[in-house]
């Protein structure tokens, strides 16, 4: 079970108003998900993914935000051994990153899961044109669209209409569950399960959290939104396991893309420590006190649990509210409960901000202008 060690101020009437808008919102689908899953489609997840460990050295997962950094973190952070390797492209628009990939595949038996909604975004559009020819150059057209595991809308959209037409296999991304949350979904759970994480274990922890992280997931929203009244505007998410990289950029993305709208928020970013306390540690002790810091997870060796302490005390002194996360197990079902929790914590906090945890009219804006730019070209 996850612990969190605040005890803030809880108003019980507000949150249970919240926690119900938030269960009836038209993509609120993820907050039964764990006790709900598609067994059908799950079944599946797990044959195709027994059919690419035969078949490839590499599975290319072509996606871009809640379309790949998920699933990334949790294969970053557990380091599975498994035949098949994951490749990522997709996630920029850089030339040089893309032919890297694809010099990394080069004569390798390979297949690709891309990963869209509508498969308009440009940049898995890119890369999924570039690995679809080399794909159909190594194994004529036939073979190359038995290979190509096309994660998208149920029904309409420009990949969902290519992947009926060419027959590829399909997956959903469930029209009620938006991208940043939905890990937990098909979207997550093949690539997952081809890298060899454990997927049945993941989604018990997520299932035993949709009754044991409520409780904590609340504490935890309601002393955010607390500290930023009191103007505490940045939270670092602070990892003691270099590992855990990607689930920093996955909570970047959870938290900003959910709670910065309106002019409010609060601006989430990371560190690893001990690493950056030999760059960023002096800034985190006497810098500007417009900060917060959350500790997640705890280390298992005895060194970097004095690590802990050490920063817990050094910046608790310098002025830094720090709160800890505890998490039960470093493994499958202890990522499985961290998930679910954060999601739950960063829709309740959004709520109390104010704002719509579940749109992203910013991005959408980015993505008009780029859209307008290269069609002046």
């Amino acid at each position: 079970m996850i612990e969190v060690n605040c005890n803030p101020e809880i108003d019980a009437k507000k949150t249970a108003g919240i926690l119900r808008e938030i269960a009836k919102d038209k993509m609120g689908g993820w907050v039964n998900l764990p006790r709900k899953n598609d067994m059908g489609e799950f079944v599946r997840i797990k044959e195709a993914a027994k059919k690419i460990n035969e078949e490839s050295e590499y599975l290319v997962c072509i996606g871009i935000g809640g379309s790949y950094l998920g699933h990334r973190a949790i294969i970053e952070a557990l380091r599975p051994k498994f035949d098949t390797e994951i490749i990522y492209a997709g996630n920029s628009l850089s030339k040089r990153e893309l032919d890297f990939a694809l010099a990394k595949v080069g004569d390798h038996d390979f297949s690709i899961n891309v990963i869209s909604k509508s498969g308009t975004t440009l940049e898995p559009a890119i890369a999924f044109s570039e690995f679809k020819k080399k794909l159909v150059e190594k194994y004529g057209e036939k073979e190359a669209y038995d290979r190509i595991y096309a994660t998208t809308d149920k029904k309409q959209g420009a990949l969902h209409d290519e992947a009926v037409a060419f027959n590829y296999h399909r997956f959903v991304v469930p029209d009620n569950i938006g991208g940043r949350y939905s890990v937990l979904t098909a979207v997550g759970l093949l690539p997952l399960a081809v890298a060899g994480v454990d997927v049945d274990k993941l989604l018990v922890g997520a299932a035993e959290a949709v009754e044991t992280a409520v409780e904590p997931a609340i504490k935890y929203a309601w002393m955010r939104y607390a500290l930023g009244q009191k103007r505490y505007d940045t939270e670092v998410f602070a990892s003691f396991e270099p590992a855990t990289m990607y689930f920093n950029e996955w909570l970047k993305q959870l938290f900003g893309e959910s709670e910065g709208k309106q002019r409010q928020g609060i601006l989430p970013t990371s560190v690893i420590y001990s690493t950056d306390l030999h760059s960023l540690g002096q800034f985190m002790q006497d810098g500007r006190r417009n900060l917060f810091e959350t500790i997640v997870g705890y280390p298992t060796d005895e060194l970097n649990r004095k690590v802990v302490q050490a920063v817990r005390i050094a910046h608790t002194d310098g002025g830094i509210p720090v709160l800890d996360i505890k998490v039960p197990s470093f493994d499958e079902k202890g990522f499985g409960e961290l998930i679910y929790f954060f999601e739950l914590a960063c829709a309740m906090s959004a709520k109390l901000f104010g704002v719509n945890p579940f749109d992203q009219p910013g991005v959408e804006a980015y993505k008009n202008e780029l859209k307008r730019l290269m069609a002046e070209e």
